[in-house]
């Protein structure tokens, strides 16, 4: 039975050596991957927003035309408006997803920043180990 217990603890101890220490992420690796899901989010939204504000610019048009073909003014203005609007709309989800994007850069070269803190730390820590 102690033979058992003596095999299984060794066993136990080469897995943890092997597997090594847990891997645990910097600040800057955290606040990297955060803004980078950020981004992400930011982006998939302004994108919702472009396709509102092109599908909103088209039924303005779609407005306008049939306000022309019928002599209705009001009609015809409505349709502009929509149109007007819906351009507004577009550009704006599109400078959002343009910040959306740079969000996404800086977590990814934050999280880079963490890493390269990470391994530089290892490194003198391997240094000063060795001595």
């Amino acid at each position: 039975m102690v033979r058992s217990l003596l095999r299984f603890t060794l066993t136990l101890f080469a897995v943890a050596f092997l597997a090594g220490p847990a891997r645990a992420d910097t600040a800057g690796e955290k606040a990297g991957n955060s803004m980078e899901r950020k981004g992400n989010a930011e982006e998939k939204a302004a994108n919702a927003d472009k396709a509102k504000g092109a599908k909103m610019e088209k039924e303005g048009k779609d407005e306008e035309s049939m306000g022309k073909k019928s002599g209705n003014k009001t009609q015809e203005a409505a349709g502009k408006n929509k149109k007007k609007k819906g351009a507004a709309v577009e550009k704006a989800g599109e400078a959002r997803g343009d910040e959306a994007k740079q969000m996404e850069k800086s977590g990814n070269e934050a999280e880079k920043a963490g890493v390269k803190s990470k391994k530089a730390g290892e490194k003198a820590g391997e240094g000063a180990a060795s001595k």
